[in-house]
């Protein structure tokens, strides 16, 4: 099976005020296949944002490059569709203009976009809310409009950074099983990016784990054969929680 995204040898310098230079990511080399979750796990400053970033083409590797169907990515293209940590809803559009705004930008006309968007406010559990305001929804239903919002533009692949870090522990577990509900359904290449064990051991294929602080640099590769929907306290799921807690620097 030929890899949907590969990261040859990726390493990443920025240079701080002084001309400092911030060694970020050291040779990362990894693939993701067509329609895999891959999950990327780190603790806090390893670098794993940075790679995401690059991978979305908002930043460019100081050596190596990403090629996604075999060319290499150069910068930010529709195919690829990033959720934040933060919110990044537009305040003064409802959730159908935030949803919708991809699609307008891109001309579609306002029937059809009105009703891709439709679409994907449904799949993500908000229908009711599409005349609401970011002010008058909670942590997870702002969430849920950022992740319809990068679904209805149609992308290959989803990226997720740390997408559920601000939400209460119980909004968190709804949100990732919606997660998964929504990739069982829409089948895309998905890469999430999170420091929790346990929500990368519940939504993952696949799990790259990256070392320490910085430079980042790969730890390991865990398969996670766990049949799904998964369940925190099967045994499986808790041995292979122990075995990369215990080679790694994470909490739970």
């Amino acid at each position: 099976m030929t890899p949907k995204i590969v990261c040859e040898n990726i390493s990443k310098f920025f240079i701080q005020k002084g001309k400092q230079r911030v060694h970020v990511l050291e040779d990362i080399s990894l693939e993701v296949m067509n329609n895999e979750f891959l999950v990327i796990l780190g603790p806090g400053q390893s670098g794993k944002s940075t790679l995401l970033r690059i991978i979305a083409g908002l930043e460019t590797p100081t050596q190596g490059r990403v090629l996604k169907d075999g060319k290499e990515i150069t910068g930010p293209g529709q195919d690829r569709g990033l959720v934040f940590q933060s919110y990044m809803l537009f305040f003064w559009r409802t959730v159908m203009g935030n949803v919708e705004i991809g699609l307008k930008l891109r001309g579609v006309e306002k029937k059809e976009r009105r009703k891709i968007a439709q679409h994907y406010i449904n799949l993500v559990g908000l229908e009711g809310f599409e005349k609401h305001f970011p002010h008058q929804l909670s942590g997870g239903m702002k969430q849920r409009v950022g992740i319809a919002r990068a679904y209805a533009n149609n992308p290959e692949i989803m990226l997720l950074d740390e997408p559920f870090g601000q939400l209460d522990a119980q909004t968190r577990m709804f949100m990732e099983k919606e997660t998964e509900r929504i990739w069982q359904t829409e089948k895309k290449t998905v890469i999430f990016v999170t420091n929790n064990i346990d929500e990368a051991i519940y939504l993952g294929d696949r799990i790259v784990t990256l070392k320490g602080k910085l430079p980042g640099r790969m730890d390991a590769i865990y398969d996670v054969p766990l049949p799904r929907p998964r369940e925190h306290t099967d045994l499986e799921f808790v041995e292979l929680r122990q075995m990369i807690t215990d080679k790694s620097e994470l909490v739970l």
